[in-house]
């Protein structure tokens, strides 16, 4: 956003107080490519502002852990209790 004309930044600034995260829109370019812009309006026009983009990538690794490995719980392999009769039982 360096080239943009003076007062561009500041309507942009006052469009998204809390970032333009959630407002970034995909533009195809007609090659089978794309880039992602935001829009802003100032009194004099309306621009398509274009920015970067970081994509979370998911390692696979990540999607193989069970649930619970995350939280300390067990191993995986053992079934939980779940019958609340046997609460008693937990020490």
């Amino acid at each position: 956003m360096n080239n943009l004309p003076e007062g561009v930044n500041d309507a942009i600034r006052k469009k998204y107080p809390n970032g333009y995260n959630d407002y970034v829109l995909k533009v195809p370019k007609g090659n089978n490519d794309f880039f992602y812009a935001i829009t802003v309006d100032t009194d004099h026009a309306s621009y398509l502002v274009k920015v970067n983009v970081k994509i979370d990538s998911v390692i696979e690794e990540e999607d193989d852990k069970a649930p619970d490995d995350d939280l300390g719980i067990g191993n995986g392999d053992e079934p939980l209790n779940e019958d609340p009769e046997n609460l008693d039982d937990i020490e």
